[in-house]
């Protein structure tokens, strides 16, 4: 199986998420704090993948190496952000002075 393949991240154990397990006060709450653990765990598997293939020899194509591993990231980041702008999250109103 390549390195590459993304399908990997799914195979291995699933971190415990940090966030409580319990109800949040709503599913966007829910649902942003669940986007932010995957993007951890991409990102992490990114690291892993990387560094199995990181050049056994210093200087081997190290820029190249450097700029798939930044493009990757910013592919990742973007993800995210897209995911979180389809779930806004949602402010309560102000209450007004005077109301229970």
């Amino acid at each position: 199986m390549s390195p590459l393949d993304r399908s990997t991240r799914n195979d291995r154990p699933r971190t415990p998420s940090p966030h409580p397990a319990g109800p949040h006060h709503d599913s966007r709450t829910a649902r942003r704090l669940q986007i932010a653990d995957d993007l951890l765990d991409r990102l992490e598997a990114l690291v892993e993948r990387h560094r199995a293939l990181a050049p056994h020899e210093p200087g081997l194509h190290d820029a190249l190496h450097a700029e798939l591993v930044a493009a990757e990231v910013a592919h990742e980041l973007s993800v995210a952000r897209s995911a979180l702008r389809r779930t806004p999250h949602v402010v309560a109103p102000p209450r007004r002075a005077g109301t229970l």
